[in-house]
Parts: structure tokens; sequence; C-alpha cells
């Protein structure tokens, strides 16, 4: 097992600033080359300290901005084209990337695509709701309608 300090929020690992004990695979060939974490030394104990006293004053900045954020999306209608059969079935399927790139075209606020969880693949036209993580305490739901193209 190695020990790590996070950089940035992994789901279902915890958030910048974090020591977590994974497999020495899953460091080494994921969270280490990628940047979203850096191994643990007593040196960084400080640095530490600095990523959590910088995470908590951000939090509570940006709580109420999530709040707004997640009314102004839920205000919304987003449109997602994308290239289908005849019986309505797309060719592949809708992305969170598609899904970002609509939601700014539509006027709502800025949206990373990372922050985005859908339940099932998007593989039809028709309507679906997805949800968006914008903050720890602040998810927000955003109804979809896929289109043919």
């Amino acid at each position: 097992m190695s020990k790590l300090i996070l950089t940035h929020e992994v789901t279902g690992l915890g958030e910048p600033g974090d020591v977590v004990d994974v497999k020495d695979g899953y460091a080494r060939n994921y969270l280490i080359p990628r940047n979203l974490a850096t191994p643990w030394t007593k040196g960084y104990e400080s640095q530490v300290a600095a990523i959590r006293k910088a995470r908590k004053a951000r939090e509570i900045a940006t709580l109420d901005e999530a709040k707004a954020t997640a009314d102004a999306l839920a205000a919304k209608a987003v449109v997602v084209k994308a290239k289908a059969g005849e019986a309505g079935r797309l060719f592949g399927a809708v992305t969170t990337a598609d899904i970002a790139s609509a939601v700014a075209e539509a006027g709502a606020p800025a949206v990373d695509k990372r922050k985005i969880e859908i339940g099932q693949p998007i593989k039809s036209t028709g309507e679906y709701t997805v949800s968006v993580r914008l903050h720890p305490e602040v998810s927000a739901k955003i109804a979809v309608k896929v289109v043919a193209a």
C-alpha cells in the first residue's frame, strides 16, 4: 500500500489535501502520472495543512456560488443534438463533454465535464435527467433533451 497526498479531487477517494492509502499499482499507474496525487513524506505535512486551509476558505465562498449555479442550471433547457437512426437510436452515446458544451450553448454557467454524472448511458433520443456535483453539499439536476441532428 502506498501513502499519498491528493492534489486534486478524486471521486470515491477524497478531496485535495487528504492523505490516503491506495494500492501501489493504482498510485504508480494512475494517480501520480496524472498529477492527482504526490507521494507522502514528512516534508509534505506542512503542504497538507496549507492545502486544507485553502480548501476550507474556498468551500465557504463557493457554497453560495454553487447554490446560485444550481438554480441557474435548473432554470435552463439543455438540448443536445446527436446523429440518430430511424427509431431514435443514436450512433454512439451522449457523453459528459457533449452535455457540458450544450449547457454552455444554452447560456447557463459553465460546468466541468468531470462533475457531470450520467446514470445510464444515453443512447436514444428523448428527455433525461443528469446530475452535476457543484460542491460537496450541492448537486444540481439538469433536464437534457436529446434530439436527432
